[in-house]
């Protein structure tokens, strides 16, 4: 539950800090004191977007902050598999904050998150109603979104779901491959074409670096000859002059005087080992000077146009030459699909036939399910809204359904078309709530389908913004009763204007506005006994409150008792 709310430079709120209890809260003011402000920052705290003109003028940022408490083994276990966990007190403190630069921060128990892990466990902690949530019920599908969750069909869903993304993904395929079947001869020759342009130069991964290294070397040819050759003269070219005769010599003359003067025998070693080194490097200079052979001019060409059907394939087929090869390998295999696509699409037409078995198995299961709770829903729907004020009521839950071509038409939820439909008054004919349902129907019906999913849903805490649109007097005590009801079992928070649902509530806050300092602010008070009569008295009158309605706000707060 909601423990308590930190919110600080929120349009006309400097700052508030409240702390709520469980059960009923009725929060309450004058119209544009700051009600809608309070939702705005609930919203944000459970991630939703902050527009930057609800940062308070002259302020550089808005901060909410948020501690809950109290949590059900549920809701732990959901928590925990988001990656994160209450503090030692077992609470969960949240903060966010919006700068005008719209850059958000978002801190859990103290830690960084990123926004995406708070609107992941914002439904576990908090749901808020409005008039929008209570006109999507005009959306046919929101009505299956909530039989679901009555018939508590999350496992079963998710497992048709990955049933069902193995269907469509081989239909995908199917498609894919047709729609390429029909331009095949064009793009098959394309393919050809592209692979063959490829093939003929046979580019390979390094050779480019190699072929520079060569030009660069072919471009430098005549200088590396002359001094190779001087090179190889001076250690072994020359018969008698070479550096390699003169030490052979020298190793022969220390042999002939080694057994008089032992350390010749070493010198006579190191000098062979000399000899060896300039025998080696000869050799190697020679092979340059072998390599060198033939008209340079003519292998610099060959190199310079190797290197340009290169540089050619890189500006087709991508900028290196392994992009290259591998543009070559996938030409390669769209070919090889495109002349094999007649087998692969018998192939993939026997594996849909198995994945769509599957998927329609389950999605029956779902049909079953979905049509055994949704009479019971229909039931306990009635029931409720005939309580509060529709005592003819129809109300039913079509679940039919769907075909093509002979068989089951699958979406990511089943085969099923699901909706609500009613009808408010006797004798008439009862149609989709989209077409029927007037304003004060469709919170009535909103709060009947909260009331009987509440403890389906998994959320702990509820707000209902202005629940009350539409109705009042009796119908409205009537609400009042049923959200006392409700809060039994979940903590309740709801916006309203109507004593008759304020007076019934555990909790009440007036929030109001001041001028400080020649700016608004808005600010929320905790109403005792006297304070809340007088402003149900506020609420009931008009600009003179009348004892009689001092009365009856007292006649109201006493019946809850």
């Amino acid at each position: 539950m909601l423990l308590s709310l930190h919110i600080e430079n929120v349009a006309v709120i400097k700052e508030l800090n409240v702390d709520f209890s469980e059960g009923f809260t009725a929060l309450t003011g004058e119209t544009g004191a700051g009600k809608s402000v309070l939702i705005d920052s609930i919203n944000i705290l459970l991630g939703a977007r902050a527009e930057r003109e609800l940062i308070r003028s002259g302020e550089s940022a808005l901060t909410v902050s948020g501690l809950f408490g109290d949590f059900s083994e549920s809701e732990l276990s959901r928590i925990a598999s988001l990656g994160t966990e209450p503090d030692e007190d077992g609470r969960l403190y949240i903060q966010r904050s919006v700068g005008t630069d719209g850059r958000s921060q978002v801190r859990i128990n103290g830690r960084m998150v990123n926004l995406s892990l708070l609107k992941a466990i914002s439904p576990i902690l908090l749901s808020v109603h409005g008039q929008s949530d209570t006109t999507s019920l005009t959306d046919p599908a929101m009505h299956g979104v909530i039989l679901d969750t009555y018939a508590s069909l999350n496992t079963l869903l998710a497992e048709y779901s990955l049933a069902f993304a193995e269907y469509d993904k081989i239909q995908r395929e199917i498609k894919d491959i047709t729609a390429r079947a029909r331009e095949s001869e064009r793009l098959r020759e394309i393919l050809e074409f592209q692979i063959k342009d490829i093939e003929k130069t046979g580019p390979r991964i390094g050779e480019e670096d190699e072929l520079l290294e060569k030009k660069r070397k072919l471009r430098a040819t005549e200088k590396i000859t002359k001094n190779s050759e001087l090179v190889y003269k001076a250690l072994r070219g020359s018969e008698k002059g070479s550096a390699a005769y003169l030490i052979d010599r020298s190793i022969t003359a220390l042999s002939q005087v080694s057994d008089v003067l032992p350390a010749y025998t070493e010198y006579s070693e190191r000098l062979r080992d000399a000899f060896y080194q300039i025998e080696d490097i000869a050799e190697e200079v020679y092979a340059v000077i072998e390599d060198s052979e033939g008209d340079p001019e003519e292998a610099l060409n060959k190199v310079e146009s190797r290197l340009e059907k290169i540089a050619r394939l890189k500006r087709k087929y991508g900028p290196t030459e392994e992009e290259v090869i591998a543009f070559l390998e996938k030409a390669r295999a769209e070919l090889d699909t495109l002349e094999n696509s007649d087998a692969l699409l018998r192939s993939l037409a026997k594996k849909e036939e198995v994945a769509y078995k599957r998927a329609e198995e389950l999605a029956e299961r779902l049909h079953a399910e979905r049509k055994r709770y949704a009479a019971e829903l229909e039931v306990k729907i009635k029931d409720t809204l005939e309580f509060l004020d529709m005592p003819k009521v129809v109300f039913f839950v079509s679940v039919e359904e769907r075909d093509e071509d002979g068989r089951h038409a699958l979406d990511e939820k089943g085969f099923d078309d699901i909706e609500f439909y009613i009808s408010a008054n006797r004798g008439a004919e009862a149609q989709s709530i989209a077409r029927v349902a007037s304003g004060g129907e469709l919170a009535r019906i909103m709060l009947a389908l909260k009331s009987v999913i509440c403890d389906k849903d998994g959320v702990m805490t509820v707000i209902f913004d202005e629940i009350d649109a539409g109705v009042s007097g009796k119908t409205a005590r009537k609400i009042g009763i049923k959200l006392r009801e409700l809060s039994k079992t979940t903590q309740l928070f709801c916006v309203t204007h109507s004593a008759q649902i304020a007076s019934l509530a555990d909790t009440h806050y007036l929030i109001r506005k001041s001028d400080v300092n020649g700016k608004t602010e808005a600010g929320i008070a905790l109403l005792d006994y006297n304070g809340r009569v007088a402003e149900l008295s506020r609420i009931l009158g008009g600009i003179n409150v009348t004892e009689a309605q001092r009365e009856a706000a007292r006649d109201m707060l006493a019946e809850q008792d």
